[in-house]
């Protein structure tokens, strides 16, 4: 495995990658490497020839100082966990290389309207113009690819794969599934900041967001039903305050008048554990349509079929010889 700290030795490694008729796979991180920046590699090595993998941490998405001098660094173990993973190259870059101009503006940056306004990017303004600047930065840098992200973090997802797509972008954005420990709770390198006491209350996100996905797979439509039902779990921590918890399109991550019109529900969740920001979410199948509905509409309506004759029949049996019905009221079955 090669470990790079310049621009153009990863690009020009990755291009003799292609070169030679490899396929490239790019997995960009900001280091404190885990087990579910594990999964993406192993996935990444096992569907490409040629894994890159970027460890940056990128200060134009930090809007709290404190956050980015407090967000770990473990060089040495993340080099480590990307040899073990099937990684071949490793750009770990100075932020001089990265952003020459530093600390001073970043002269071009690039921001996603509408998918990065609400939820992450209301609570922390310009942090998805951070994350979008520097992907665009690692994409153009990489070449054609696939480029593989967690689901975790499902709002940046989202921008990337906008981002790629509204610039026709040469690269494959991969969403992975989140890799989750034993408790629920999910992987993320700010975890090794929490307490004892602050991990054993964190779980409680993604029991929010397993009460959610229950009220939606047992037929809630409402999403302020749905956002009130995950809200009353966390409730039941007093050590977490929550930010959000909602019930979006998976696709625009808007919140729908009805999840029924949705062509598929994300539940989204974020909330403040002590010194630490958590944010976590999961999918939310609606209960499949009932196989007996429509055999059931087909008889009712065959029944009303049946009524209205019957009555019909019955009104001209009992018309006058004069033309003018007889003096019977004939009770009508509603429909």
């Amino acid at each position: 495995m090669d470990v790079v700290n310049t621009v153009a030795g990863f690009s020009a490694t990755l291009e003799a990658a292609r070169a030679r008729g490899a396929t490239v796979g790019l997995v960009p991180t900001m280091g404190a490497l885990h087990a579910g920046h594990r999964s993406l590699l192993v996935r990444a090595a096992a569907e490409c020839d040629h894994v890159g993998v970027t460890i940056f941490v990128n200060p134009l998405q930090f809007g709290d100082p404190d956050d980015i001098d407090h967000y770990p660094r473990t060089l040495p173990d993340d080099l480590e966990l990307c040899r073990a993973a099937g990684a071949a190259t490793v750009l770990a870059p100075p932020v001089a290389e990265m952003y020459p101009d530093w600390p001073g503006p970043v002269p071009t940056t690039v921001s996603v309207r509408g998918v990065s306004d609400r939820w992450e990017g209301a609570s922390r303004p310009g942090h998805f113009d951070g994350v979008a600047t520097v992907v665009a930065k690692l994409f153009a840098i990489a070449g054609r690819c696939r480029a593989y992200f967690g689901e975790k973090d499902y709002q940046q997802l989202a921008v990337v794969r906008r981002m790629a797509a509204d610039l026709s972008m040469p690269v494959e954005v991969v969403g992975c599934p989140t890799v989750r420990a034993d408790d629920g709770l999910a992987l993320s390198s700010r975890n090794a900041r929490l307490s004892p006491a602050e991990r054993a209350a964190a779980p409680v996100l993604s029991q929010a967001l397993a009460a959610g996905r229950r009220a939606v797979a047992a037929g809630e439509d409402r999403p302020d039903a749905v956002a009130a039902a995950m809200a009353a779990v966390v409730a039941t921590e007093p050590s977490v305050a929550l930010d959000y918890a909602v019930a979006v399109d998976a696709g625009d991550l808007g919140v729908p008048a009805s999840l029924a019109d949705a062509d598929a529900v994300r539940l989204l969740i974020a909330a403040q554990v002590g010194p630490v920001r958590l944010i976590d979410n999961c999918d939310a199948p609606r209960p499949a349509p009932s196989l007996a509905g429509p055999l059931e509409t087909a008889q009712r309506t065959a029944q009303r079929s049946a009524q209205r004759a019957a009555q019909r029949a019955a009104q001209v049996a009992t018309t006058a010889p004069d033309g003018h019905n007889a003096d019977v009221h004939n009770a009508r079955t509603a429909d």
